[in-house]
């Protein structure tokens, strides 16, 4: 099972505080304990909302909005992408994750979709169409 990891924001992420040397080093020692693990798959940190922005869609209407955006607790400052065998297995790697922000802060767990979690819907064509693409974008990523 993939899950993603999801590193909440906070007002100190939000202003662009960027972490100590020794929270770097930790998370460092951590992403390493991860990898020798076989867990992480991938994983950033993400610039403040300030650089952002979203696109809105309302049928064929496309609006873009720049950041900031207002509510702090929804936003995201970072994430990994993680195989492990189970939802508890995730829960215990991110119970042992340094504090990845100075004071207060979240981490969610969320599963990734795999092609079988679709059903019959997710025809053979569709599967086909889906390695075409993940085999062109790991070409890409290089």
């Amino acid at each position: 099972m993939r899950f993603m990891i999801i590193v909440k924001a906070t007002r100190d992420s939000e202003a662009g505080i960027m972490p100590t040397t020794e929270l770097l080093t930790a998370m460092g020692a951590y992403n390493e304990e991860l990898v020798k693990a076989g867990i992480m798959l991938a994983g950033d940190g993400l610039h403040p909302s300030t650089k952002g922005a979203r696109v809105q869609f309302d049928g064929e209407k496309r609006a873009v909005v720049d950041g900031p955006f207002a509510e702090t607790k929804e936003l995201i400052a970072g994430f990994w992408i993680w195989q492990c065998k189970s939802r508890e297995e995730a829960i215990e790697w991110v119970k042992r994750c340094p504090n990845p922000m100075p004071g207060p802060s979240e981490i969610e767990i969320r599963q990734i979709f795999e092609a079988a979690d679709f059903g019959e819907e997710f025809t053979p064509e569709l599967r086909e169409q889906e390695e075409r693409v993940w085999a062109e974008a790991k070409k890409n990523s290089g």
